[in-house]
């Protein structure tokens, strides 16, 4: 029991330490509108009794990914609407799922040492914070609960793993594909044949419903798929077309899929857990077959590396490979000090602290004058803003961030302008912003309320 204590006392570490860093990280102005702004406007909205309707996106957040988990987040809101509540929730599912990771090691017949190093291990993978840092994703939910669900499946406690896969499908719709294969690898190979019936069955009735149902009702069934095959834009920019090109021109999916990009992407995924990895176990990745191939199709290059959330359903059932590796006596590492040395080792290779020392101090400089600039922003009345202040304000009905197009902007649609000129964020620049400024400053509907460090504060005028 010692082992398990200490294991305790590591994920009540990893909470704090990864709660901190994203934290931290917002602080210095480095989350942003997409997608922290979005979700954090959501559930704001969703407490307050509002419609959730996005001003970023311009339609209901359910015509994005059918996420009502939102709804129960919103709870939290009631009680205090802040952000830091997602960083918080973040935090608590990357770290937590290293416990049904303990009892899926002990329930395979590993040793405390080993399954303390398979805990160890899963906390120490990059992915796990990276994705901490990159704003707030839902499916960070998921990660513990896809481990429950195996744990529950394998244990015979059916209403727990009802809820488990309940929970991940409210968490976005393209999970629903994840909860199906995982269904057939149960039924298949776990031989628990009504639990994988139950993940076929509602992933599939969930898919349909989420695709066919919900997002054409809260948004556009047609928008959905165009945003989506922007990541797999050598496809077409239709559905119509990307069909048209796998049936006519199938050699581009293999030039694709064969490529230099997908193998740096599997070797990045598979470097910090090779030690645990073997030919016989690699049936468990069944479940995860749709969100690699998805990755690997995709010409977006955040789907290929371990900072964004797009390999997150694959990481649960490859820390399953490893613990079945291991329970067959087989892997290159066996031992717990060689297993937590190798993962260490990874971590420092590839998870992105370093940022702490470079990136996010890059607009440190006119920081206090950022601060004080938000601090003036008194109402929930409509805000434009660049896109890393928009997340500290997104709290409100309608907020837009400055972009590329900014012209065509209605400026009276707004009762504050916060702009950063000296550091604009993505979709920005400092041409854009200072040409914005020098336009307001002669605007008679708008008056100078703060200038300092090139950052600007401008109040729309109240018309007696």
């Amino acid at each position: 029991m010692r082992n398990k204590l200490f294991l305790n006392w590591i994920i009540i570490a990893s909470i704090i330490i990864l709660f901190t860093c994203s934290a931290t990280r917002h602080e210095l102005f480095k989350s942003t509108a997409f997608d922290l702004g979005i979700f954090d406007q959501a559930i704001y909205l969703i407490s307050i009794g509002q419609p959730p309707i996005s001003s970023y996106l311009n339609f209901h957040i359910l015509g994005d990914h059918a996420a009502f988990i939102f709804y129960p987040l919103a709870l939290l809101y009631k009680i205090y609407p802040s952000v830091y509540w997602l960083f918080a929730i973040q935090a608590f599912a990357l770290a937590i799922a290293a416990l049904p990771l303990w009892y899926l090691s002990l329930q395979a017949g590993l040793k405390e040492n080993q399954a303390l190093a398979i805990g160890v291990s899963y906390l120490l993978y990059p992915l796990v914070f990276n994705v901490n840092l990159f704003d707030f994703h839902p499916e960070v939910i998921t990660v513990p609960l896809f481990l429950v669900a195996v744990l529950t499946a394998r244990s015979n406690r059916i209403w727990w793993f009802c809820i488990s896969i309940f929970v991940v499908l409210i968490c976005k719709a393209v999970l629903s594909l994840t909860v199906i294969a995982m269904g057939v690898w149960l039924l298949l190979f776990e031989k628990k044949r009504l639990y994988g019936t139950i993940a076929i069955i509602t992933g599939l009735l969930w898919l349909i419903i989420s695709t066919k149902i919900v997002i054409p009702f809260f948004g556009t069934e047609a928008a959905s798929v165009e945003r989506q095959l922007v990541k797999y834009s050598y496809l077409g920019s239709s559905f119509l077309e990307a069909s048209k090109t796998l049936v006519l021109n199938p050699t581009i999916i293999l030039e694709n899929i064969f490529s230099l990009a997908n193998l740096a992407y599997l070797a990045l995924l598979t470097i910090p857990l090779i030690w645990g990895l073997s030919f016989r176990s690699l049936k468990i990745l069944i479940a995860a077959i749709p969100c690699l191939a998805l990755n690997i199709l995709a010409d977006y290059s955040a789907q290929k590396d371990l900072i964004h959330q797009y390999s997150l359903p694959i990481l649960p059932f490859l820390m399953l490979t490893v613990i079945s590796t291991l329970a067959a006596g087989k892997g290159w590492l066996k031992y717990k000090k060689a297993i937590i040395l190798w993962s260490l080792i990874t971590f420092l290779a590839l998870a992105k602290f370093t940022y702490f020392g470079g990136r996010y101090l890059n607009s440190i400089d006119n920081w206090q004058a950022t601060k004080q600039a938000i601090a003036l922003v008194t109402t929930k009345g409509s805000v434009y803003t660049t896109i890393q202040i928009s997340p500290h304000l997104s709290q409100r009905k309608l907020i837009q961030v400055v972009h590329n197009n900014s012209s065509i902007i209605d400026l009276k649609t707004f009762n504050y302008i916060l702009l950063n000129v000296r550091h604009p964020g993505l979709g920005s620049s400092t041409e854009i912003c200072a040409k914005l400024v020098n336009q307001l400053k002669i605007n008679q509907n708008f008056y100078l309320k703060y200038q300092q460090d090139d950052v600007y504060v401008f109040i729309k005028k109240i018309i007696s």
